[in-house]
């Protein structure tokens, strides 16, 4: 009953560390699913908006809804808008990006600076959209 008592405390300590490796690689997979629906879901709304004025201020609100609908911090959510100017059949690329912990220890938090996620989405706008002008990028 003595031999082999001294291996079980290294027995838990492996196994400890393995479940928290395991848990934050979940919480990078996780967070890869809420960015791509945050860009997805700025695309969209970026797209749907027929106003160029407000069509940005809409795709940031719906990125941060989506990170907080998914339980994420919406605060460290960051939306990058590129393409050409607002008008029909213009391509525009949402990029979103979101910061995960290096470590998370459950009821204690996160610690260090982690892993930047990454998600991409394009959409095209709307050929048929009113209230944008007779301006476009359709090829008529």
């Amino acid at each position: 009953m003595v031999g082999g008592l001294e291996v079980l405390p290294f027995g838990v300590l492996i196994f400890v560390s393995f479940a928290l490796v395991i848990a934050n690689a979940w919480a990078v997979i996780d967070a890869k699913l809420t960015v791509e629906a945050a860009a997805r879901e700025a695309g969209r709304a970026y797209v749907e908006a027929h106003d160029p004025a407000l069509a940005s201020n809409s795709a940031m609100d719906a990125a941060r809804q989506a990170a907080e609908a998914a339980g994420r911090d919406p605060a460290r959510l960051t939306i990058v808008t590129s393409g050409s100017e607002y008008l029909r059949c213009s391509v525009v690329e949402h990029t979103a990006t979101y910061q995960v912990a290096a470590l998370t220890i459950p009821f204690l938090g996160s610690f260090g600076d982690g892993v930047t996620v990454t998600g991409r989405h394009r959409s095209v706008v709307d050929p048929f959209a009113s209230g944008v002008g007779r301006r476009n990028l359709c090829g008529y």
